[in-house]
């Protein structure tokens, strides 16, 4: 039991991870009590539209769609612990003015969708700076850990925030939930600031991690598409992210038209729906703890076809109480596969590139999802709130699907070439380069090391 405890918590051994960890249980929780306060805010002024909220949800992740490839080079050229401290101060003074007009009685619409856009687009350069910091704080070895307990945080924060909130706007109004969101964020900035930079970070033989990363300052985006790009094993997850993040992931927009149109919750009610889809998706997490390599595609497929499954139940829930389990069991499978899907990205990639190809992966899971909100909210403003589960249920079956039998053609694949071939006359012409095989297209073959050579962006100009 004690030794179980220890591999869950292995990488918190790094005491900057434990700052950062720390740090972003207490910003996340005051995210989501702000988001649960916003939505609940833009539902009262507007009748219960969902169109609205949508649009505010579109808003918000609109510049992860535009600038979130430009933010992954941003992490890797320039300091992260910087890029994140000037993130999260700029978050938390936006948040602070949404707070100051909600309490002064002085909001409107419009400045709700205005505030989303600007916290969008600070999220486009925080999120990859972010996900690529974790990886210098602790190093490959125990990265698949970090990951999954930074997973399993903002799922403590999941189900702290969405309480939190339901009190907060029962007992005080909106405006003071959004208000401790504010001040929330300066908790991750503490963090920041109390690290060391001159630790050993989790870089390979005591050298420093951005060293790595220096000498690679003039990689333009368009490189690290075309590494990813040549990489069977990356595009594969990366498809099937893009499709359920799409259609599958908007629970922002479904689970409050889920409580208020379906179910007639009020507040409190409300937060315990959420919460329990982040209770859900926080023993997922911690279920990823306890990885310790690179996932097989088919663990990412597998977990997107039991995610569809259970998203599609949650729409033909018939009370209240079995939609909170069906939900608690959704969202440990979708944060299964995002942390899956993840892994196999991160840990299958170059680390020279990694913020770029980090940034393109929550540029596919999160920048789809004004596109998304758009589309779910004019479903469900015609069809009903459960409209847009069941869409976004069956759509990711359909893909998860589809991705299996591709991943089983190109297993059959390989074993066909990898079969010894029939002997020839030795007089026959050879065609010269037929005698070598052709170059894998598996993540641990030698064409990797040649594919990272021939995308290296030295000599280029920026």
């Amino acid at each position: 039991m004690v030794k179980a405890r220890s591999n869950t918590f292995r990488s918190l051994s790094v005491r900057n991870f434990r700052l950062f960890a720390a740090g972003q249980v207490v910003s996340v929780a005051g995210t989501w009590t702000m988001v649960v306060a916003q939505d609940w805010l833009v539902l009262g002024m507007t009748g219960d539209s969902g169109t609205a909220l949508g649009a505010v949800t579109a808003l918000q992740f609109t510049p992860m769609l535009l600038l979130t490839l430009y933010g992954g080079r941003l992490a890797d050229r320039y300091d992260k612990r910087m890029l994140l401290t000037v993130a999260n101060l700029a978050a938390g003074a936006l948040a602070l003015v949404l707070a100051v007009l909600v309490l002064t009685g002085g909001v409107r619409l419009w400045h709700i969708w205005l505030l989303a856009l600007g916290i969008g687009v600070v999220n486009a350069v925080e999120v990859p700076t972010r996900m690529s910091f974790v990886g210098e704080l602790v190093g490959n070895e125990l990265l698949p850990n970090a990951s999954a307990l930074s997973a399993a945080y903002f799922s403590v924060a999941r189900v702290a925030g969405p309480a939190l909130a339901g009190l907060l706007i029962t007992g005080f109004g909106t405006g003071w939930a959004i208000a401790l969101n504010a001040v929330s964020y300066l908790a991750t900035v503490a963090g920041l600031r109390m690290m060391r930079p001159g630790e050993n970070l989790g870089g390979v033989r005591g050298e420093r991690p951005d060293a790595r990363q220096h000498a690679r300052k003039d990689a333009r985006v368009v490189d690290g598409l075309r590494y990813t790009a040549s990489r069977a094993d990356l595009t594969l997850p990366m498809a099937l992210v893009a499709v359920i993040g799409l259609c599958g992931m908007n629970f922002q927009l479904t689970l409050p038209l889920l409580a208020k149109t379906v179910f007639h919750a009020d507040a409190t009610s409300f937060g315990l729906l959420t919460t329990a889809f982040a209770a859900g998706s926080l023993l997922g997490a911690i279920a990823g703890t306890r990885r310790s390599g690179r996932p097989a595609a088919r663990t990412v497929i597998g977990s997107a076809l039991a995610f569809g499954a259970l998203e599609t139940a949650a729409g033909w829930a018939p009370g209240f109480l079995v939609a909170v389990g069906l939900l608690t069991l959704t969202g440990f499978a979708s944060i299964y596969f995002a942390q899956a899907a993840n892994h196999r990205i991160q840990l299958g990639s170059d680390p020279a590139y990694r913020g770029r190809i980090l940034a393109l992966y929550t540029l596919i899971l999160q920048g789809s999802t004004p596109l998304g909100a758009l589309l779910v909210g004019l479903l469900t403003e015609r069809l009903g709130a459960r409209a847009g589960l069941w869409l976004g249920g069956l759509v990711s079956l359909a893909a998860a699907l589809v991705a299996l039998g591709l991943e089983y053609r190109g297993t059959r694949s390989a074993r066909t070439a990898a079969a010894p071939a029939p002997s020839r006359d030795p007089g026959s012409d050879s065609g010269g380069s037929g005698s070598d095989p052709a170059p894998s297209r598996g993540p641990d073959s030698d064409a990797h090391e040649r594919l990272v050579r021939d995308a290296a962006p030295e000599g280029r100009g920026r």
